[in-house]
């Protein structure tokens, strides 16, 4: 078939002579006809733009990504990334003898690789990173003798590595990562002196890393995450003097790190072996580094102490070391690491006091020292540590008192100090307007919370259960408007159930068990919508059960214990009467049928109580550990906003409305971001807040744009996001017409899994019109990853339903605003599509529909749009909603190039 196409070629070439005498020679019509059978192999061409600009009209080395050399016009650059092209590579790139660079990244080639390639003698880089190529690696790369760099990683090749790779004299750049790729790396590979940087991550091999890349005495980058390797690290790869990073986590790698005879790596910033079967000490020699800025051990079998040379570090800014068997004391030397922002030295067996000198770390903004053995009480200085964020230290043996300095800590999110002897808690903790997760039990705090605590609005979540609080529950806790979860059990609280209760809308699981409450129980609990968890059992409650609301769904365990309460015959109380219904509680029903009650039925209730007190209940509920689901964010003052935004200044602000207004702003470490301020003189301000919150937690997809964090205080809130440009709002001013636009952008950012941002859009090519371009060939732009099943095969019955949504996305987005569709049409159709496309692919079997996660993600993303829209019709506002809460693991920190699997500690999902 391909000398047919070549023979058709030189046809069509000899009927256009006139033009070729004028712009080809004998030399160069190679060029021409190879370029042409390039283009004729696409099958997709989403931009149009081969088919519009690689014609006749102009010289060939005028086409768009083609350059020729100067002096004669042959064919030196092609490069075509980000295009969405999609069709297999001729063999004819070969005959494109003077080449020097081939870059084809980010499309959708498949097919193998042709052997031809190897013809290719003057070729310097070949990029065909993140696109489908599959099969092996063809050898003929090795007659490419003046490659530079090879960039495959992203791609389906198979097989193993070719050995003749290894005869590449000046090759300095190898990355074949995320591929198939199998079998031993190859010892041969040390032969190619000129190479920097190695990246085979992300592949199945087999064996151990080669001491004989030893002789890679220019590496810079060693890159072997997750790729199965085993067996003990080879000394001789820790002693290059310009090794800068070393990744080896996520493999089965074992023994002791090499000792320190001759190794000094002078230029290392990042040591990577977290995931691994690693043992021995932590060596010393690490503290030789100073250029040193990650440091990652974590989930080994390390042990014995913590160095003290690490203080040394002075450029450390992450230094993870937890999941280990580290034992000894937390060194003083420690408080050095001035730069030092992550700290995670959780479930090791260290011991002894936290170290004053922690408070010189004043950078320091993630502290987790959990899961140890240290005692003693919590330092003073700590108070020191203005930028911490996050404090967990549970499951320790800490006593005394939480330091009443605590409220200094104005940007303190995330406290978990559970599971240790504290005895009290300073009024000061109150004062922590930006907490959102608070874990307190399980300590011997006793006292009050006294009548006037201080409203915590922020908050999301509060554990208090298992002390010795006594006195009557704060009404003000009822204005803890963000609360989801609230356990206050097993405490010496009396009285009775504040009525402020029920405005806890937010409220999700509720724990008042063993204490000494009484009265009724308020009917106001039954506007709690969201209520899924409730447990009132072992207390003096009396008087009838509400059942309205999310009454209606809970059992007899939530009540249990509590003799003087009535309801339904289901809930294992006797039924109310109607005086008793009316005046739930009183004096009356107690002396008509709790006081005649036998004392034996009295002694074996009180019997049972003092197990149940010695003992958790056995109403299941959920661990506080397990609300601990923050990300990895970013903590940002209110300074670095004011800096970022030149002091919200007019030239930063993108727009304003009716509940605040939008700035553009650019933190110290170069991110763009998007900060929306609350106009807080308006009253629907915080409701309109909350709702926006609400509607980014359900939020869950890769696809679209992330929120950072959020900074708030008494006069201040704010919501940062990651700063998407101008496509969103050309004029800069917010309004409904706006907010369809941003949904119709939205649709068409989610379901390609391309942003408005991406480097393949520009001044002439943007994504609403990439997209419309290819219709009604939507396959040719819809993400693959959402019409793949999970055995590989295709989702069946899409097509039609994904054409629907991407032309809604384009009615939606319409240049005009007068031409955009409007709220109510859009919901109706948005329904009409899930409906239409629930019933043709359900059919009767409901739940195998709902078990398949690739649609579940499809069903999951056109839910999440409705709830927005349903949103915008209340009035609110859609400007900049679409975020990805989505955890991000330590990837956030900087730590990892890739996503790995791992603990996931939430930012957004606390947040919101």
């Amino acid at each position: 078939m391909d000398i047919s196409i070549f023979a058709s070629l030189v046809a069509i070439l000899s009927l256009q002579s006139s033009v070729l005498c004028s712009t080809t020679s004998p030399s160069n019509i190679t060029d021409y006809l190879s370029l042409l059978a390039f283009k004729s192999q696409l099958k997709v061409d989403p931009t149009n733009v081969l088919a519009s600009n690689w014609t006749d009209e102009s010289h060939f080395c005028d086409w768009f990504g083609v350059s020729c050399s100067k002096r004669r016009p042959r064919v030196t650059t092609l490069e075509l990334n980000d295009l969405g092209l999609r069709g297999t590579l001729s063999p004819h790139i070969g005959n494109l003898s003077f080449l020097n660079v081939l870059s084809l990244r980010n499309n959708s080639f498949y097919g193998h690789l042709p052997d031809e390639i190897g013809r290719l003698h003057r070729l310097e880089d070949i990029v065909l990173a993140y696109n489908a190529f599959e099969g092996s690696i063809p050898a003929s790369l090795s007659q490419c003798q003046r490659l530079l760099v090879i960039s495959f990683e992203g791609n389906r090749f198979s097989g193993g590595i070719p050995k003749e790779l290894s005869t590449l004299p000046l090759l300095n750049g190898l990355f074949l990562g995320g591929n198939e790729l199998r079998g031993s790396i190859p010892p041969s590979l040390g032969n190619i002196s000129t190479l920097v940087r190695l990246g085979l991550e992300f592949n199945n091999f087999s064996g151990t890393i080669p001491t004989e890349l030893k002789h890679l005495s220019n590496i810079r980058g060693f890159n072997f995450l997750a790729s199965n390797l085993s067996g003990p690290i080879p000394p001789e790869i820790l002693n290059f003097s310009s090794l800068a990073q070393i990744w080896l986590s996520g493999n089965a790698l074992s023994g002791d790190l090499p000792p320190t005879t001759g190794l000094w790596l002078p230029s290392l910033q990042k040591f990577m072996a977290e995931g691994n079967q690693l043992s021995g000490h932590i060596p010393s020699y690490l503290s030789n580094s100073s250029k040193l800025t990650q440091l990652v051990l974590r989930n080994n079998m390390f042990s014995g102490p913590i160095p003290s040379t690490l203080g040394q570090l002075q450029y450390l800014q992450t230094l993870l070391l937890d999941k280990n068997r580290l034992t000894g004391q937390i060194p003083r030397e420690m408080g050095f690491m001035r730069s030092l922002n992550y700290l995670k030295l959780r479930n090791n067996k260290l011991s002894g006091t936290i170290p004053s000198t922690i408070g010189q770390m004043e950078m320091l903004q993630r502290l987790y020292l959990d899961g140890n053995e240290v005692e003693g009480s919590i330092p003073d200085e700590i108070c020191l540590l203005k930028n911490l964020g996050e404090m967990d230290i549970h499951s320790n043996k800490l006593s005394g008192s939480i330091p009443g300095c605590i409220g200094s800590l104005s940007n303190l999110q995330v406290m978990s100090l559970s599971s240790n002897m504290l005895s009290s808690i300073p009024t000061g903790l109150w004062s922590l307007d930006n907490l959102l997760f608070l874990n307190l039990s399980s300590n011997s705090i006793n006292g009050t919370l006294g009548p006037n605590l201080r409203t915590l609005k922020l908050l999301g979540s509060m554990d208090l259960s298992w002390n010795q609080i006594s006195g009557i529950i704060p009404i003000s806790i009822g204005a803890f408007e963000s609360l989801t979860s609230l356990n206050l059990s097993a405490n010496s609280f009396s009285g009775s159930i504040p009525e402020s209760f029920g405005d806890l809308i937010t409220l999700d699981s509720l724990d008042l068990s063993q204490n000494n409450l009484s009265g009724a129980i308020p009917k106001s609990l039954q506007a709690l919508s969201h209520l899924t968890y409730l447990n009132l059992s072992s207390n003096k409650l009396a008087g009838e059960i509400p059942s309205g609301g999310p009454f209606a769904n809970f059992t007899a365990q939530s009540f249990t214990g509590n003799l003087g309460l009535c309801g339904k015959p289901t809930l294992q109380v006797p039924p109310c009467t109607n005086h008793e219904s009316k005046h739930s509680g009183g004096k009356s029903y107690l002396l008509k049928y709790v006081l005649p009650a036998t004392v034996l039925v009295a002694a074996v209730a009180l019997l049972l109580g003092l197990i149940k007190r010695r003992r958790q209940t056995h109403v299941e509920r959920p661990h506080s550990t397990d609300l601990l689901r923050t990300v990895e964010h970013k903590i940002i003052s209110y300074r670095d906003l004011q800096l970022a935004t030149n002091n919200f200044s007019e030239g930063n602000l993108l727009g304003v409305g009716s509940f605040g207004s939008v700035y553009m702003g650019i933190l110290l470490d170069g991110t763009s971001v998007a900060v929306k301020v609350l106009n807080l003189q308006n009253g629907g301000a915080l409701k309109s807040f909350d709702a926006e919150c609400r509607v980014l937690r359900a939020a869950r997809h890769r696809n679209l744009v992330k929120i950072i964090t959020t900074c708030s205080n008494k006069e201040f809130r704010a919501l940062i996001l990651q700063y998407m440009s101008h496509e969103y709002g050309h004029e800069g001013r917010v309004s409904k017409e706006g907010d369809m636009y941003s949904f119709g952008i939205m649709l068409l950012e989610t379901f390609t899994r391309k942003k408005p941002t991406d480097e393949m859009f520009t001044e002439q090519l943007s994504l609403r019109q990439w997209v419309k371009a290819s219709l009604p060939e939507v396959m040719a732009v819809v993400d693959i990853g959402l019409i793949t099943s999970e055995d590989g095969g295709d989702i069946t019955a899409t097509d039609d339903n994904l054409l629907a949504i991407m032309e809604l996305g384009l009615e939606c987005s319409q240049d005009l605003p007068k031409e955009r569709m409007n709220i109510k049409e859009v919901v109706l159709k948005l329904n009409k599509i899930k409906l239409q496309w629930v019933n043709s692919s359900l059919g009767k079997n409901t739940m195998e529909f709902v078990e398949n996660s690739k649609r579940g993600n499809l069903l999951a993303m056109m839910v999440v749009g409705l709830g927005m829209l349903k949103g915008t019709a209340r009035g609110e506002n859609l400007h900049n909603k679409s975020s990805n809460c989505e955890a991000e693991q330590d990837q956030a920190a900087g730590i990892l190039p890739g996503k790995l699997p791992g603990e996931m500690i939430g930012s957004c999902s606390s947040v919101l």
